[in-house]
């Protein structure tokens, strides 16, 4: 079934989605996304046209660690039950910029101590090529200038912040 983008992509924000659109400023842009990994390539084109002025390593980093939030709302929230939804946020700074994702949060069914952070940590092992699956949070972790949480798993944004420097990043390292 094909979806027209009209649908899903709010009238005048189409230069949202659009890396090749003329160049307009900003300082915040948001979108809200169904919860559905079938439109990942609209997550991936919202981050790309956020980024479009960057070189070409910064855009590729910077929509990997983006879309791992977005993967991580689907998959660990209820953003990713049917008629879910997650908010993707960017935030552009003088130094970088940063991706804040809000989620549906998980059911809360028992008492929760907000101390807890085990949920939202990177696994240690995640980056061993034999791992199949967990890598999101420890990508973030390492490519990532900073990054965090709110601390509630009622309604999380989990953000990072991508310098665009990148002379020290893992990534240039490599």
């Amino acid at each position: 079934m094909t979806i027209p983008l009209g649908l899903l992509v709010p009238w005048q924000k189409e230069h949202y989605f659009d890396p090749t659109a003329p160049r307009i400023n900003f300082r915040c842009r948001a979108h809200t996304f169904w919860g559905d990994t079938a439109l990942f390539p609209l997550v991936h084109a919202f981050l790309d046209a956020c980024a479009s002025d960057q070189p070409d390593d910064y855009r590729y980093v910077f929509n990997l660690l983006g879309s791992e939030l977005a993967a991580n709302a689907i998959r660990h929230s209820l953003s990713g039950d049917p008629g879910g939804t997650y908010t993707l946020r960017v935030d552009r700074s003088a130094t970088g910029m940063t991706v804040t994702c809000r989620d549906a949060g998980i059911p809360v069914d028992r008492p929760w101590d907000i101390r807890n952070r085990r949920y939202l940590s990177p696994d240690p092992n995640a980056l061993n090529p034999e791992v199949d699956a967990g890598r999101g949070l420890a990508l973030i972790d390492l490519l990532s200038t900073s990054w965090g949480d709110n601390g509630m798993v009622t309604h999380r944004h989990v953000w990072f912040h991508l310098d665009y420097d990148m002379s020290d990043n893992a990534w240039s390292t490599a």
